[in-house]
């Protein structure tokens, strides 16, 4: 969203999910005048994030389009991961 004043209607729309618009406008429509703007700065946050992380998947997804490395700084986890993984294995798990 652009540096417009976050509304209810924007808000609904930047959840991207159904389910999770109707659970913003169920809150948002169920709570009590003290405290909607509790509510409306949760979502919004809420929101905002959801936006962002749309933005960074977007950007991601041009750069790894165009060949190249997606940016910003990534960390390779692969020894943790291989680690945790045998750690559960010596357990007895899968």
């Amino acid at each position: 969203m652009s540096d417009q004043p976050w509304t209810i209607e924007s808000i609904r729309d930047a959840l991207g999910n159904p389910a999770l618009a109707q659970r913003f406008l169920s809150e948002i429509n169920k709570a009590q005048a003290h405290e909607l703007l509790q509510v409306f700065a949760r979502w919004e946050r809420i929101a905002k994030d959801t936006h962002a992380a749309v933005e960074r998947g977007r950007e991601i997804a041009a750069a790894e389009a165009r060949g190249e490395e997606p940016p910003g700084e990534w960390i390779d986890g692969t020894a943790r991961l291989e680690a945790a993984r045998d750690r559960f294995r010596a357990h007895g798990a899968a």
